[in-house]
Order: structure tokens, then sequence, then C-alpha cells
């Protein structure tokens, strides 16, 4: 159990959120994809000024519109440090995985994976002894000490992207030999970053991977816990021994393996409303696991303001527990229009019992 004392309110919300002790206010939170500030500029500054409870204290101009801090954001080809090549074809928008370096099982014996420990996805690792201090840091201003640093995708997705994800597919269905070496060669780059993070007083453990597709996994629940669930359960041991909780963001649907996830480790899911429905979030996920529950995105640009008024309450309806083990995410992107993002802010501010940001 992570310990209270000393902490900011915001994070002793987020401790008795995730640990169901009754928190003064339900977590909401905005995501701009980097292409939305840069097509919505100081329009978008205006609403973030306009409503300091969902986005705290803002100071207009203080961000450079156009910047990007992730290469997978910029256009063109970046290779990474497993030699998987991503393409960007529009500036602020994510890349995806076009090459693949054991796309042929011809390659395998002469691919030596990346050193966990120096090399991150797209350069070197930052210094221990700086992620030391900065988790520190956090610490000591009343925060968590926060730790993760494996790229979005880690697991699962990291296999397919060494060899393409039909390939990967097939090599599930027909049992390839070889797809245990390479569970074990990615796994061999996760487990010892993450055993760093917990040796140097991570408290709180942060990691992404989209294990669904719109409707359903990409292969059934008994294949993924023949396949994937075992690397979860072995990569998160060093988390269940000390009490550590695990933030997992997945894509996609995931339903059926949620309750894997938290026998796994998992204290908080981040699911996609659309592909998992509320109903059956209802029955697999209430009061069993923190939700940081990723709204609509795939409405927002359509619907009209009271819609997505409509839809942010009745998940707010269906999920909110005063117990706590809700928390609400809604991600824009450059085709929502801006009404319905206020629209968006203010049922935040109506429902999740805010806190004045001067408190």
């Amino acid at each position: 159990m992570i310990c209270t004392e000393g902490r900011n309110r915001h994070t002793v919300n987020l401790i008795k959120t995730i640990t169901f002790d009754h928190p003064e206010w339900t977590i909401c939170g905005v995501g701009m994809l980097p292409s939305t500030w840069m097509k919505r500029r100081e329009s978008l500054e205006e609403i973030l000024l306009a409503h300091p409870r969902v986005f705290g204290h803002y100071e207009k101009g203080s961000r450079d519109f156009d910047q990007i801090d992730y290469p997978l954001y910029e256009l063109g080809r970046h290779t990474d440090c497993w030699g998987t090549v991503w393409d960007n074809v529009q500036r602020g928008f994510d890349s995806m995985a076009v090459e693949f370096p054991l796309e042929d099982w011809a390659a395998w014996d002469r691919y030596v994976p990346p050193d966990p420990m120096t090399e991150d996805t797209f350069g070197p690792r930052e210094d221990w002894e700086a992620v030391r201090k900065g988790m520190e840091g956090g610490k000591q201003h009343g925060g968590l000490a926060t730790g993760g640093g494996l790229q979005h995708g880690f697991m699962y997705m990291r296999l397919f992207y060494l060899r393409g994800f039909e390939n990967l597919m097939l090599d599930m269905a027909t049992d390839e030999p070889r797809l245990a070496d390479l569970i074990a060669m990615v796994e061999g780059y996760n487990a010892p970053v993450i055993r760093k993070y917990v040796e140097l007083g991570a408290e709180y453990m942060s990691f992404g991977d989209d294990l669904g597709t719109q409707n359903a996994l990409p292969m059934s629940p008994a294949m993924w816990r023949r396949y994937i669930k075992p690397s979860y359960v072995r990569l998160l041991e060093p988390c269940r021994d000390k009490d550590i909780p695990v933030y997992l963001h997945s894509d996609g649907h995931m339903l059926e393996i949620i309750p894997d996830l938290v026998e796994a480790g998992v204290r908080v899911v981040n699911p996609q409303i659309r592909a998992n429905g509320l109903a059956g979030l209802q029955e697999i996920a209430k009061g069993k696991v923190a939700i940081n529950l990723d709204l609509d995105r795939q409405l927002f640009p359509f619907a009209t303001p009271s819609e997505i008024e409509d839809h942010v309450g009745e998940v707010f309806e269906g999920l909110y527990d005063p117990a706590g083990g809700l928390m609400l995410l809604a991600e824009i992107g450059p085709d929502v229009p801006l009404e319905n993002l206020e629209a968006v802010c203010r049922t935040f501010e109506k429902l999740c019992n805010l806190p004045d940001p001067q408190d």
C-alpha cells in the first residue's frame, strides 16, 4: 500500500481512487494529439484557460503549437533500436510499423537485440542516476515515484513489430517452435528495465500494450493465455512482490482478459469504451480493478455537444462508485469541433466534483 503521508492532495486522491478508498473527486483528463495543437492553436489555448478545474494552471503563450517531442509524430521514416522501420505520412499523427527485422525467420540466427540498460527506442537510455533523481523529485513535491521506461507496445506488440502481424498470428496458430525464443528475447529486454525501476524506488508503474482489435482479441483468450499472459506474469513479478500498482494502457477489445491482467498485477486498466462496451465493463471490471476509461473518441468528431454530454453522463452513471475506481479520459483529435471539447469539459466539471485549482 502506498503511504499517503506527505503527498499532495491530487496524489492522495489518485491513491484513494486506485485503492477504492473513497476519493474526493473523480479524476478526469483531456489529451490532445500534436496535430490538434497544430490546427487549433490559440483557440485551443483559450479552452484550457477557460477550464482550469479540468486542465489546471496554464499560461497563455507558453506552448509552441508546432513542437513535437517524439520521433514517431514527425514526417518520414524512423528506425527504432530493434530495427523496426516506422513511416509517418502526416506530421502530428503517429507512425505505422512498415518493415520488420524478423519478417523472415532466416534472419533469426544473426539478429542481435538492443541492450535494455543503454538503448531506448530511439536513442540512448536516460542515465539511471537521472532517473532515480527524477523519481525522488516527484516524491519530494508530493507526487509518486513513477516508473515504466518501456515503449508503448512493450510486449505483445513488439512481437509483431519484429515479425509482422500476420506472421505472428500464423506463428501462434501453427505453434512455431522459434516463437518461444522470440518471446524470451523481448522479455529479456523488458525485465531488467522493470527491475531497475523497482530497485530505484518506483511506487507506481505505467505501461502500454494494445492487446485488442476493434471488436475482439486478435486471438482466442485461450491462445492469449498460452502465449502472452505468462510474459505479463513474469515481467510484473517485481511489482507484485512490492505491492506496486501497475497502470496498463491498452487500446481495443480486452474484456475477456481483464481478470488475467489483474491476476498478473495490473491495478489500473485503460480500456476504450467503444471497443469494450459499458455493460461488459460493468460486469467484468467495475469494482474489481480501477478503470481509466477512454471515452468514445470515434464519437467526438460527429456528435452534437448535447450527445457528447449524454455520452459522458451515461458512462459516469454506469461506472461511478463512491468507493472509487473510476477515472475518465478524453482524447481530442484535430477533427473534433471545439464546441464538442467544450461539452466534454463542462460535463467533467458538472459530474466529477473537481477541486478548485487554487486549493
